[in-house]
Order: C-alpha cells, then structure tokens, then sequence
C-alpha cells in the first residue's frame, strides 16, 4: 500500500547499544569516533539507522559488528527515545539496548568505514556525544543495574563459574556502592538466576569457596 499522507514519510528508525566492560573494577562503555556528517568527528554509542527489510535486533546485530568487529553480542532492551528533533536529517526514533562483554577476552575493530578510534571510556568520563546519545547512557546504566538482579547479563565474566564473594565485587561495581554479604548472598540465591556446584576455589586469597554458575 503506497503511503501518501506526507506526516508519515521521512522517519527512520536508529538501533543503538550501549556495550559495557568492567576493567579494573571499573565500569566502562564503548564509544566509536563518526567519520562522516551529522556529527562527523563526534564520539557516539555503537548503532545507526535500520534498514526496512531488517528486524531489529538483526539490524543492531549489523551495525555492531561493521562498526566494532563484534559479533554474537547478545543484548537487552533499554529504551525508547522519540523526540521529534533528535537527529538534524530526518525524524528518527532510536531503540536501545544493552550489551555486556569482557573486553579482556575480545578484539575491538579500531577503524571501520564510518567509524574510528573505538574505545573504552569510564563513565564519569564519557565526553559530549552525537545525538543525544548521553542521555542514553543515562537510561543504560539504569537498565543494566536492573537487568544484573534478574539476569544472567554477567556470564560473559564467568565462563567456568564464580564464587559469591567474586559476583559480588562485581554488582557492587556496577551499582557503585558496597552491599552486605549475607543480604547479597540471600538476595541472589533467591533470584533463581545461579545454580551451585560441587566445586570450591579462594578468591582474593581468602578460604574456599563454592562455585556457582549461571543457570
């Protein structure tokens, strides 16, 4: 059916992933240097426009690996950002979601064809971005500090298995404050999220203690 009311022509639809690390115990998110207008030279969060022969999810899946090299990231649903004069070129409605990986074990492209000097930045030192790409941060750590007390967002930290002591040093980094051990450990065996083993291992040095796994 041709569309011809022309208050429904010249609108796109922007996927976009806000891809988290911990390094050091700190929290980080990947941002990628544009090539090209609008906001050529601007750092932005990983995504651009969906095709319209694409799902979501395939389209995000696209843009992530043709601007960092990426591939098989699984992600969550964030947010929905709609505002009428979000991008300067057309009415765009950005879908966002959220992404974990261990920046340790993985190899980020540095140069694509729109994109350059992909890198990790904390997060109190995330500069002004493109679009309004900072406020989607904002929302992601929002979702990401929802999703880790649900879901198993975090295996890509723990592919053997962890220790409570260790998956709570980790929550606590991404929520940026200490946390009681026995709540945490009550709350989270509560979750029905992890599984115990029969295994043990020390962490930091200390006595053993037992692996758990993501279920």
């Amino acid at each position: 059916m041709e569309v011809k009311n022309p208050k429904y022509l010249n609108q796109g639809i922007h996927v976009i992933a806000s891809i988290f690390t911990i390094d050091k115990g700190i929290l980080q998110v990947l941002l990628i240097k544009r090539k090209n207008e609008p906001y050529k030279d601007k750092w932005a969060l990983t995504g651009g426009a969906l095709y319209n022969d694409e799902d979501l999810e395939e389209g995000l899946s696209r843009e992530i690996y043709e601007k960092t090299g990426l591939k098989d990231l699984e992600v969550k649903f964030s947010h929905v950002f709609g505002k009428k004069d979000r991008s300067p070129v057309m009415r765009m409605i950005a879908i966002t979601y959220i992404g974990m990986i261990d920046a340790s074990k993985v190899e980020i492209a540095k140069d694509t064809l729109k994109t350059s000097n992909a890198s990790w930045f904390k997060i109190d030192e995330v500069p002004e971005l493109a679009y309004d790409h900072n406020e989607i941060i904002t929302e992601a750590i929002k979702t990401l500090k929802e999703e880790i007390l649900k879901t198993d967002l975090l295996k890509v930290f723990f592919p053997t298995g962890f220790t409570l002591p260790e998956l709570q040093k980790i929550y606590e980094n991404i929520l940026n404050k200490k946390l009681d051990r026995r709540n945490f450990r009550k709350k989270i065996l509560n979750t029905n999220i992890i599984i115990g083993t029969e295994e043990e291992k020390t962490f930091e040095g200390k006595k053993k203690a037992k692996i758990y796994k993501f279920k």
